[in-house]
């Protein structure tokens, strides 16, 4: 097999949504902190929409990166916490796999604290292939190659065959 065809995980982007209440973003800050043992950012809204009651620059939630080892050792936990199932209609066309984890206590190695309540969380994982940094390099950008992106097909036996997830196909 051609190693340049070979998919990897790339990130794991992990993101709390607490809307303007400012007791549940710092509950999900301390989720994600306990979750990860790494500080989240917050994110803020950028447009004003009045009937939500938002303004430029009020923090609606947080979100975290993960690359490397800890992103692969948290992958399978929170996997697991999914008990290895996923469905078709998780998996992009751009070899993006999202899913949410319901309550924070399935995750395996979490213990249930009264301060945060039941809480869950959404988890990106985004895959990639050798070559995909030209799309991202400061000089000479180009566009990945339509042949080498990665189908949605590849991206269900990948995550399959890497961990152990069993993919629950959609009836038509």
């Amino acid at each position: 097999m051609n190693i340049m065809r070979t998919i990897r995980m790339e990130k794991i982007t992990l993101n709390f949504g607490a809307g303007k209440e400012n007791t549940k973003l710092e509950k999900g800050v301390k989720l994600l902190k306990k979750l990860t043992g790494i500080d989240p950012v917050k994110t803020v809204t950028m447009k004003r929409i009045p009937t939500w009651g938002l303004r430029p620059g009020l923090p609606i939630g947080c979100r975290l990166t993960l690359r490397r080892t800890h992103a692969h050792e948290l992958l399978n936990r929170l996997v697991t916490a999914r008990e290895h199932k996923l469905d078709a209609r998780q998996f992009d066309n751009n070899g993006n796999v999202s899913f949410g984890v319901p309550e924070y206590i399935e995750v395996p190695g979490m213990k249930y604290d009264p301060e945060l309540g039941i809480l869950g969380f959404e988890v990106c994982v985004t895959l990639e292939r050798p070559g995909f940094r030209i799309k991202k390099r400061r000089i000479r950008t180009q566009r990945v190659p339509h042949r080498h992106r990665i189908t949605k097909e590849e991206a269900m036996t990948f995550m399959a065959k890497a961990y152990n997830v069993n993919v629950i196909k959609e009836e038509a």
